[in-house]
This record gives structure tokens, C-alpha cells and sequence, in this order.
């Protein structure tokens, strides 16, 4: 009894597209032009009472950011903990 041969399915690379998916009636996502450039950040529920829109949240971490401006030390390089123990 002679054996008939498998039929070897075709490789399918991982990144291409199964046969099984249609796209025909796909479309473009109409937000898409809108979000461009945008960074999306989720704020958790409990800070959306202090911070209810973007400008707020915004105008938060401006001032903050100029905090820390000004609390930033001057020099360019601090000696680590470790560094400063070996120079004893």
C-alpha cells in the first residue's frame, strides 16, 4: 500500500495578513488627523475632581516643572555615594 503524499501547507511569514481577515469594508479612523503629535496621558479617576480638563493638568506640571528648575543643582556632575567613599 503505497502512502499519498501531505499536502504541505503554505510558510506564512508572522507579520503578513491571514487569509481569514477581511478588510474589504475597513476605513480610516476618522480621529486620527485630530491626535496627531498628541501625547495621551490617563489620569487616574480619583484626580480627574482636581484636574477636570488638559489646561489643568498642564498649568500643574508647568508650575512644577519650574520647581524643579529651580531646586535642580548647578553643577554638571555630583559625586555618587559610592565615588565619595572611595576618595576617604
Amino acid at each position: 500500500m503505497k502512502k499519498t503524499p501531505r499536502k504541505r501547507l503554505p510558510v506564512i511569514a508572522p507579520d503578513d495578513i491571514l487569509p481569514e481577515y477581511d478588510f474589504s469594508r475597513g476605513r480610516r479612523n476618522p480621529y486620527a488627523d485630530s491626535l496627531a503629535g498628541a501625547q495621551i496621558v490617563v489620569v487616574d479617576p480619583d484626580l480627574t475632581a482636581v484636574f477636570p480638563d488638559a489646561a489643568a493638568v498642564n498649568e500643574a506640571l508647568r508650575a512644577l516643572a519650574g520647581i524643579i528648575r529651580r531646586k535642580r543643582p548647578t553643577t554638571t556632575s555630583k559625586p555618587t555615594t559610592r565615588t565619595a567613599r572611595r576618595a576617604r
